[in-house]
Parts: C-alpha cells; sequence; structure tokens
C-alpha cells in the first residue's frame, strides 16, 4: 500500500550503515539532510496552498486532525500543541 511512496523505501546510500565508522555515518546524514531544502523548495507552492487551506478552515472554526504512530504521532502532538 504504501510501497510506492518515496518516504517507504530503503535508502540505498545507507544501506552499509552498520559497517560505516562515526565521521562516514555524520557525513552521510548531512548529505541526506541537505536535500530537505531542494524538495522543500520544489514544493513551495504547494505547501503554501495548503496552509492557505488550513488557515483558512481554522478561521471559519474547522479543525486540523492530526493521525499517526510512533514517531508520526509524538510529532503530530508537538506541532498540535502550537494550535490555537
Amino acid at each position: 500500500m504504501l510501497e510506492h511512496l518515496t518516504t517507504e523505501q530503503r535508502n540505498p546510500a545507507s544501506d552499509q550503515i552498520d559497517s560505516m565508522n562515526s565521521l562516514e555515518i555524520v557525513q552521510l546524514m548531512n548529505a541526506e539532510d541537505a536535500k530537505i531544502a531542494a524538495a522543500v523548495e520544489k514544493e513551495a507552492t504547494t505547501i503554501a496552498a495548503a496552509i492557505d487551506v488550513i488557515t483558512e478552515a481554522f478561521l471559519q472554526g474547522g479543525r486540523l486532525i492530526y493521525m499517526g504512530a510512533g514517531t508520526s504521532g509524538r510529532l503530530g502532538v508537538l506541532d498540535a500543541s502550537e494550535c490555537p
């Protein structure tokens, strides 16, 4: 069901992470994290549109419902705690 999502795939760059030394692991993590800004930039218009829709819904008395388990659930709780 989720196998087509990039976020649910193995990252070939980290296939051998268990045999890397600490410096190699830090460099790998940094290189992967560096990709985030470009990915957000690519979707900036879509992200802004989602923010606008959610904001308008809040202003009209709507709700934002978070769902998640494990880490995603905890992150949802953290994010929701900042909502009015």
